[in-house]
């Protein structure tokens, strides 16, 4: 691994974040290919060409470094063995395949920095909204270079959240509804917008109080949560005790919420 600090490879993320946006920007207006992963589950030509370009931008630069990314490379380095060492990129080319597909305007690139298993940076793009979210372990949130913080909402009652569901929901009980009927009767409002990190970052300005979500993949919730601790917000595990970005659940909120929310929270079985 090239040795260099954190706050260039964090430039070096915010510049292939907003070139692949730029792919993706362009790529809404013309034709794309689609092909499915699953009933629910597919991927673009763009996804493929916004992550080729980040790779690429990222291996001219740190050819020793590892690359943790949704369509070429699917299986974190080391992931659960105890051997998550050394710098890893871990990206989400377009976060929010299905609304990109349809035209639905809710979509993000999302790249973190992972040392030696801990997140040191993350960066979120909205191509559409120029909206470029950034963060580095210590050092605060930032949307656009202009420091942000989370909501302030104290109650639970008085919060508007967000959430997702799995693509096999259908075939399995971990499917998040029965944490959907608990919530939407305990909340004032609840948002479904179909990109984990978009919500995610949404919770690190005050758009929202808080988020769940579980069956989810390294590369859905690691630069965002990141981002929303260094907003000030609280991020774990379902079980309340600590953050593995790794494990597919997550509670991400103000703080103010988050026993309340972590009470509610099932994973199935999940850890």
């Amino acid at each position: 691994m090239t040795d260099v600090s954190a706050s260039e490879a964090v430039l070096l993320a915010v510049k292939a974040a907003r070139a692949a946006g730029e792919i993706i920007r362009n790529g809404i207006s013309r034709p794309f290919d689609i092909d499915m992963k699953g009933r629910r589950d597919l991927v673009t030509s763009i996804d493929r060409e916004s992550e080729a370009l980040i790779i690429n931008m990222i291996r001219d630069r740190y050819p020793g470094d590892r690359i943790v990314a949704e369509e070429t490379a699917p299986v974190a380095s080391g992931e659960g063995t105890g051997e998550r060492v050394g710098r890893a990129w871990i990206i989400d080319p377009l976060d929010g395949t299905n609304n990109y597909a349809r035209g639905y305007p809710f979509f993000c690139v999302a790249i973190a920095i992972e040392e030696g298993g801990e997140l040191v940076a993350g960066v979120v793009y909205d191509p559409l909204r120029d909206e470029l979210f950034d963060a580095e372990r210590g050092q605060g949130a930032r949307l656009n270079g202009e420091p942000i913080h989370v909501s302030d909402t104290a109650s639970l009652g008085d919060s508007i959240v967000a959430t997702g569901f799995p693509y096999d929901r259908t075939e399995h009980n971990e499917n998040n509804l029965a944490n959907l009927n608990r919530f939407i009767l305990s909340v004032r409002g609840i948002r479904r917008g179909g990109s984990a990190e978009l919500d995610l970052v949404y919770v690190a300005c005050g758009r929202l109080d808080g988020f769940w979500e579980l069956n989810l993949k390294i590369w859905d919730v690691s630069a965002g949560g990141l981002i929303v601790k260094e907003a000030g917000g609280t991020v774990t595990n379902f079980s309340g005790d600590g953050w593995d970005h790794a494990i597919g659940n997550i509670v991400a909120d103000n703080g103010f919420i988050h026993a309340q929310m972590t009470d509610l929270v099932d994973a199935g079985g999940q850890p």
